[in-house]
């Protein structure tokens, strides 16, 4: 009987810890589980998007990035984050423009933020006139704000350094499209031009403008004047051919927009006898020769139309009174007036006083 009872005992017994051991084991499943889940599964829900961006700026901390990501809602636990980025090591934080994909995990999330590996921006860079258009454009594409990047171009000192004048410090800059990190700071981004610079000014082109007897920054100079005189792309060489020209002849340039640069008023679109009384070494009206920097950024379509003008007998143009954009040219004064006089007609015709 004690035996049998003993026996009931142990039965219960192991039932008792088999039930115990499984209920742990269920635990155990459930706690893996949801570990799994919190670092593997996907949490990143971007709505009807399929990738979004972050942008973490310089100097940010750690706790700085996890409330960017609580506040972006791409995660929705930080104590969870917080442990899983410490146990990889998430430490150090990269600034910059992040490519987040619909579906990440935090996993995910901390090997892209760890690594450091950013998305380059787009940076677009033309019709520019002046130093301060200039920063503004490029700030609104990159972390470095326009103050900072306008302080270092107006900054004689820094310009020095980098061998750049500061009335000719548009010719550093060539229009184009860069990809550049949004992180990029002002000094940084001042540097990646200049780098482009000399890339730009290939043994060829600087054969070119020597051949021309002009120097890097005249040609840009030159350039400018040609790129605000005609928009087409066809007829840049043989307007560069007639201020070649002129220079050759030691003639004025008497190009209009160099008066309306000096004016400061861009909405100009008639240029009158009462502009050419500015007193500016850009009024080319009253001083020979060409103003002491660019008027505005120079294409690269205008540098090349400068370094291949056309040569030619031409010393005067004059805009198409059709209003096609294209121009008239003479190789006389007369010839000249009789095709300004078609032009101002038009102008009058149109109403077109200032």
């Amino acid at each position: 009987m004690a035996s049998s009872i003993k026996g009931k005992k142990t039965s219960v017994y192991r039932k008792v810890m088999w039930a115990f051991t499984l209920l742990i084991m269920l635990c155990g499943t459930a706690m893996a589980y949801e570990l799994y889940s919190m670092i593997y599964a996907p949490r990143v829900s971007l709505g009807d998007k399929d990738t979004d961006y972050l942008y973490i700026p310089s100097n940010s901390s750690f706790e700085d990035v996890i409330k960017l990501l609580y506040q972006r809602e791409l995660i929705s636990d930080q104590t969870s984050f917080k442990y899983l980025a410490s146990w990889k090591n998430y430490k150090e934080v990269h600034s910059g423009k992040y490519m987040i994909k619909k579906g990440m995990s935090h996993n995910d999330l901390v090997n892209l933020l760890r690594s450091g590996v950013q998305e380059p921006i787009k940076v677009i860079i033309n019709n520019i006139r002046t130093v301060e258009e200039l920063a503004g454009k490029v700030a609104k594409q990159l972390e470095a704000d326009s103050t900072s990047i306008v302080s270092l171009l107006k900054d004689a000192k820094y310009l020095n350094k980098i061998n750049v004048k500061k009335i000719e410090v548009l010719a550093l800059f060539i229009p184009n499209t860069y990809q550049i990190y949004w992180d990029t700071s002002a000094k940084e981004f001042i540097e990646r031009m200049q780098g482009e610079h000399k890339c730009f000014w290939t043994s060829d082109r600087t054969d070119k403008a020597e051949k021309a007897g002009l120097t890097k920054v005249e040609v840009a100079v030159l350039a400018s004047i040609v790129q605000k005189e005609t928009s087409k792309k066809d007829e840049k060489p043989r307007v560069a051919g007639v201020y070649m020209n002129r220079l050759d002849k030691g003639m004025k340039l008497q190009a209009d927009p160099t008066l309306i640069y000096a004016l400061g008023d861009f909405l100009i679109k008639r240029v009158l006898n009462k502009h050419k009384l500015i007193d500016s070494p850009y009024n080319t009206y009253m001083y020979a020769g060409l103003p002491p920097g660019p008027i505005c950024l120079s294409e690269i379509s205008s540098i090349d139309a400068v370094l291949n003008y056309e040569s030619h007998s031409y010393i005067y143009f004059c805009a198409k009174e059709d209003f096609s954009g294209y121009h008239n040219f003479a190789k006389t004064y007369a010839q000249h007036l009789l095709n300004a006089r078609r032009y101002q007609r038009e102008l009058n015709k149109r109403k077109i006083l200032s």
